[in-house]
């Protein structure tokens, strides 16, 4: 998976998270998930990194909710 490749995947994540917490406002939800993406920075395998940011950004959401 190539940089914009792993920017889609993410920004698809951010869609994801939003219908989720439909309750939470967006802004939130977006920080919550680039919070989550300098956790898997140092990974040289990128293929899991969305997935990884995804997860976490889930967990600090649901904390809120």
């Amino acid at each position: 998976m190539n940089r914009s490749e792993e920017a889609r995947a993410i920004t698809e994540a951010i869609e994801r998270l939003r219908k989720t917490f439909p309750g939470l406002p967006p802004s939130i939800v977006e920080d919550a998930v680039a919070d989550s993406v300098p956790e898997f920075e140092g990974n040289p395998i990128r293929d899991f990194v969305p997935l990884f940011v995804e997860r976490t950004a889930r967990q600090k959401l649901r904390a809120l909710v």
